[in-house]
């Protein structure tokens, strides 16, 4: 059996509004709380090994169109006007559902009620956030291993037997 290519799907704002250091950064400046999710969710994305997509609403933004950006390897999208995030995540589910193991993240219990039912997995923004801070921990954790000088001798290469014979003829006179 093949194994399915896993997919995140992130629901931006209810992201955004459920974690308390982009709640923070969102009073300021809308734009950088979008870019911290958008960084966060990049590298958890790329310490997987998946493919996400970051799913902004721009329903209120008249004569908006859908727009499609990639930050590194994640897609960011801007629903259209009068289209929610939600919508766009369920029409994801409908069409690659079959194709893909989705994952949709939001907190919004009817959404995850909808994308279960249409064959996607959920996960709370709580959860999610929990995986993204994981992940960056044992990304710090391996870059710092990475920078150990590794001791590199020969005699940790080479067999043990041929290592014997080696030392016996040191030692013959």
């Amino acid at each position: 059996m093949d194994v399915l290519a896993s997919y995140l799907l992130v629901d931006g704002y209810n992201i955004i509004n459920s974690w308390e250091e982009l709640k923070e950064i969102q009073k300021y400046s809308l734009e950088d709380a979008r870019d911290k999710l958008m960084e966060l969710i990049e590298n958890y994305r790329a310490y997987k090994g998946i493919k996400a997509i970051l799913v902004f609403d721009a329903h209120l933004v008249k004569g908006s169109k859908e727009k499609h950006l990639t930050y590194g390897g994640l897609e960011v999208v801007y629903t259209k006007e009068n289209q929610i995030a939600d919508e766009y995540i369920e029409k994801f589910v409908d069409e690659y559902g079959k194709l893909y193991y989705i994952t949709v993240a939001t907190s919004d219990w009817l959404e995850q009620q909808v994308v279960l039912g249409r064959g996607a997995v959920r996960i709370s923004s709580r959860e999610l956030k929990r995986e993204v801070y994981k992940a960056k921990k044992a990304m710090k954790e391996r870059y710092k291993l990475s920078k150990i000088p590794k001791i590199d001798n020969l005699e940790d290469r080479i067999d043990k037997n041929i290592l014997e014979e080696l030392e016996k003829m040191r030692r013959e006179p």
